[in-house]
């Protein structure tokens, strides 16, 4: 496979990641009505996510598709975990 092509796979993951972490909302939207769900997942993943954000963030060349990929997960699995844990 070409580097161009790698290139392009890369960020089209990026997406898919980051649309991965937006399918949180609704488990937000669920907890915030007193609906909770379960904590652990989201905790694991804010964690996780945290762990290849560094991780690409320290590399001497920054890995910015694995890093931006993993972002929103921290957030969105952070905001996750709190909600669930409030409305219980």
């Amino acid at each position: 496979m070409t580097e161009q092509k790698i290139t392009v796979l890369g960020w089209i993951a990026t997406v898919t990641s980051c649309l991965m972490y937006v399918a949180y909302i609704p488990q937000i939207m669920s907890n915030l009505n007193g609906e909770p769900g379960n904590f652990l997942q989201p905790l694991v993943a804010s964690i996780n996510c945290t762990l290849w954000v560094c991780y690409g963030l320290t590399k001497k060349k920054k890995d910015w598709p694995l890093a931006i990929a993993n972002a929103p997960g921290i957030v969105l699995g952070l905001v996750t975990f709190l909600t669930s844990m409030m409305a219980n």
